[in-house]
């Protein structure tokens, strides 16, 4: 009960911030209008109120474009809607402030010109008034506080966001663009990928295919003459083939690792824990039935998250939790290291990004400095 008492106080108090912010910004509207006509600081202005509405609410705000037209209409909505939501606002936690301030001070003032409440115009000349009047008007007033002010901070917070919501054809615009952008990503990607694979059989599994066929030559045309000496090459060049093997193995297993195919994506992050250099829990739910694609973008975005772990944070546990909520996937790896993890300085995050992009995935990183770091990556199952 008093849990639930100090909730709806905490919550009147945010919505009586909120709205007596929103009467001095829709005052600022007001008095400003023909400056903020101007698109850029309209939209700069439209922003700003935005995020407050959403964090109101406890919702997350994307940035987006603006056009004119909302901008505009955004503000003489903020000031049509705020300059009276914030008027009452004001009415009720300014008159709640001044009873307190009479009730508790009566006796400061002359006897002769005792103050007078607010609300029943009662002169306050003694204890009785003070404790029964007083206290009456300030229950009175918090109840309202507490009854009107979070609903109506929330209805505006709505109308903000609903104004400023992007259009249906500026939505479309915007996910045109993001599909370019990731198509673009991808290819780049996917050419860099190539390189990749073909710069390691080049460099790697080629060349020592050739040492072999050179010393498989070379002991040919000496075994007549010297077996012992043609025996080393052979037994050389089975060396080199072993290892041909090995590299062969590392490069298929960045196309798509063969741990997915035998052992599932539980499995292969069961056994890619007991390889990182950080000791890490894995906890895996009931994933159902999902593509090879997502699995392997997952399984590398683990795989990446954990090397990255162990070679910056200086964590000292880390933890993955893969979950399925309907037709999305969800990866979230979490450590307690140093934090200031960002994908936007070119490190194998933006890696992550990529391939997560290349299906409609998101990633999102929370890495405070100092820490802890948690990396979401969510895919789509369909």
């Amino acid at each position: 009960m008093i849990g639930e008492a100090r909730a709806r106080l905490i919550q009147t108090g945010r919505s009586g911030r909120y709205l007596l912010g929103t009467l001095l910004t829709a005052t600022v509207t007001l008095v400003a209008a023909p400056l903020l006509c101007v698109p850029s600081l309209a939209a700069a202005w439209a922003e700003r109120h935005r995020r407050r509405a959403g964090a109101l609410l406890g919702r997350p705000v994307e940035p987006c474009a603006y056009t004119p037209r909302r901008a505009l209409l955004w503000l003489v909505t903020q000031v049509a809607g705020g300059l009276p939501a914030g008027v009452l606002a004001l009415l009720c936690l300014g008159n709640l402030f001044l009873t307190f301030v009479v009730t508790v001070g009566w006796w400061a003032f002359p006897a002769s010109d005792p103050p007078r409440l607010l609300l029943f115009g009662v002169r306050v000349n003694g204890w009785s008034p003070a404790l029964t009047l007083n206290l009456a008007q300030l229950l009175l007033l918090a109840a309202l506080a507490t009854i009107a002010l979070p609903p109506l901070a929330r209805v505006h917070a709505r109308c903000c966001l609903a104004v400023l919501a992007p259009s249906p054809a500026e939505q479309l615009a915007a996910r045109v663009v993001e599909l370019t952008q990731t198509r673009a990503d991808v290819l780049q990607a996917h050419g860099a990928e190539l390189r990749r694979i073909e710069r390691d059989l080049h460099d790697g599994t080629q060349a020592r295919l050739v040492a072999i066929a050179i010393r498989l030559a070379v002991a040919g045309e000496s075994l007549p003459q010297a077996p012992e000496a043609a025996a080393a090459l052979i037994r050389q060049a089975q060396a080199e083939t072993e290892e041909a093997m090995a590299e062969l193995r590392s490069v298929i297993r960045t196309i798509y690792p063969p741990v997915l195919a035998d052992q599932g994506l539980a499995g292969a992050l069961g056994t890619l824990a007991t390889r990182t250099g950080v000791p890490t829990r894995i906890d895996i739910g009931e994933l159902g039935e999902v593509p090879a694609a997502v699995e392997a973008v997952a399984y590398f975005a683990v795989t990446e998250a954990l090397a990255n772990i162990a070679r910056h944070s200086r964590a000292a546990r880390a933890a993955v939790r893969v979950t399925r909520d309907g037709p999305t996937l969800s990866a979230e790896i979490t450590d307690d290291g140093a934090g200031g993890a960002d994908a936007s300085r070119g490190s194998g995050l933006d890696g992550i990004r990529r391939r997560a992009a290349a299906l409609d995935g998101t990633l999102k990183i929370i890495s405070p400095p100092g820490g802890p770091t948690t990396i979401t990556v969510e895919l789509p199952c369909v």
